[in-house]
């Protein structure tokens, strides 16, 4: 048994899609943590779901970070546990420092709503364990500011060690710019921390879950977990 807490902001609006994921189809006990709690000790997994945190003023995810709750998920994420922030959720995870480099605006600067091919580069971290290696998959992505940019330190030392899990590709799993939807440096999708243990990631798991939606990869990442 895994117990799931989905973190809640003004403005989130995919923390429901996630918690009938966890709890509806697999069956994990699953809470609700609203933005001003300050005690997620009886919490597993930490998921920072999608949406528009605070209406997105400023910067995505630039007022969230200062939510009592953070405080707790930094502290949770340093104990080596799972974290998992998805689009406006990846945004808060680097504007909280748990993940490095920024999301910023589209490449052609419009909202885009799609689904598109992503390559599964590493199959042995627990977010991953449940896809085969080099897997292509897809899943829905719903983001205006989802263009993953860094400087070109930080861009080597992520390939380098290994944190880029999710990359953006064709459909023949050819990671090219053609397939990038974004601009995204490096078609970079999703990331994850030096220990492994906080994935942020633009595209949307959780949407790509029930066998109802016709479309069931992104439950592989929540049953890696399992």
């Amino acid at each position: 048994m895994v117990r799931f807490g989905v973190v809640i902001f003004p403005g989130s609006n995919c923390d429901r899609d996630v918690i009938w994921v966890t709890e509806g189809l697999l069956e994990q006990p699953t809470r609700p943590v609203w933005h001003q709690e300050k005690d997620i000790a009886d919490i597993d997994v930490v998921v920072i779901p999608g949406g528009f945190s605070y209406g997105d003023y400023l910067r995505c995810g630039a007022i969230a970070r200062f939510s009592p709750v953070m405080a707790a998920v930094v502290e949770h994420a340093q104990k080596g546990k799972p974290v998992i922030g998805i689009c406006n959720g990846f945004q808060i995870l680097t504007e909280v420092g748990l993940l490095p480099g920024a999301l910023v605006r589209n490449r052609d600067l419009h909202f885009i709503c799609d689904r598109v091919p992503l390559k599964v580069e590493r199959t042995d971290l627990p977010w991953t364990s449940a896809y085969a290696p080099g897997a292509t998959i897809d899943l829905p992505i719903a983001h205006g500011e989802g263009r993953y940019y860094a400087d070109a330190d930080t861009l080597a030392e992520l390939e380098d060690s290994g944190q880029i899990l999710f990359r953006y590709c064709t459909a023949a799993g050819e990671v090219a710019e053609e397939g990038n939807p974004n601009g995204s440096l490096n078609n970079i999708a999703g990331i994850c921390n030096r220990e492994g243990n906080v994935l942020g990631m633009m595209p949307h798991p959780e949407r790509a879950s029930d066998p109802d939606l016709g479309a069931t990869d992104g439950i592989k990442l929540f049953e890696g977990l399992l």
